[in-house]
C-alpha cells in the first residue's frame, strides 16, 4: 500500500511530476541542509580534518581511508603546512564482444597557516588505519600567547 503525500509545488507549470518533484525536494531540502552534512555526503574529495594544539607540538589528524602513505604529499613551506595527494585509478574489463575502461582520478590539497614559533626540523607524518597523522614541533622556549579578550563597543 503506498502513503499518499500532497506536494505544493513551487513550478506547478512542469508537466512531469519527476521533475516537479526533483525541484521541490531539492530547493526544500537539500540546499538549506547543505551544512549539517559532511564532505563525503556531498560527494567532495576533502577529507576531514582535526587540529590539536599543545605547549610543544601541533598535531593535525586527517581522515583519508582507503588510500596509501604513498599517495600523501606533506610538504611545508614558509609556515604554511600542505598535504595534498593526487590518485589516478584505472580499470579495464575485457569480454569477448566490448572492452570497457573506466578512469577516476581523486586528488585534494589542504594548506594550514602554522605560528612563527614551529621548528621545522621536528615534524613527523605517518598513516595507519585510515588516519594521516602529522606532528609539528615548536621551538624550545616558544610560549603560547594568552587568551586576550577584546571589549565590544
Amino acid at each position: 500500500m503506498k502513503t499518499l503525500v500532497k506536494r505544493d509545488s513551487i513550478f506547478p507549470t512542469v508537466e512531469s511530476k519527476l521533475v516537479s518533484n526533483f525541484f521541490d525536494d531539492f530547493i526544500t531540502k537539500d540546499l538549506f541542509y547543505l551544512t549539517d552534512r559532511n564532505f563525503a555526503a556531498l560527494g567532495s574529495n576533502l577529507p576531514s580534518v582535526n587540529l590539536k594544539e599543545t605547549d610543544t607540538k601541533i598535531e593535525v589528524e586527517m581522515a583519508a581511508p582507503g588510500m596509501k602513505r604513498e599517495d600523501f604529499k606533506v610538504e611545508i613551506d614558509n609556515d604554511i603546512l600542505m598535504i595534498s595527494s593526487e590518485k589516478e585509478v584505472e580499470k579495464e574489463e575485457k569480454k569477448e564482444n566490448y572492452i570497457r575502461k573506466e578512469f577516476n582520478y581523486h586528488t585534494f590539497n589542504r594548506t594550514f597557516s602554522l605560528p612563527d614559533t614551529i621548528d621545522e626540523n621536528k615534524i613527523e607524518a605517518n598513516y595507519k588505519d585510515g588516519i594521516l597523522h602529522v606532528v609539528v614541533g615548536k621551538k624550545e622556549g616558544a610560549k603560547k600567547r594568552a587568551l586576550k579578550t577584546i571589549p565590544i563597543k
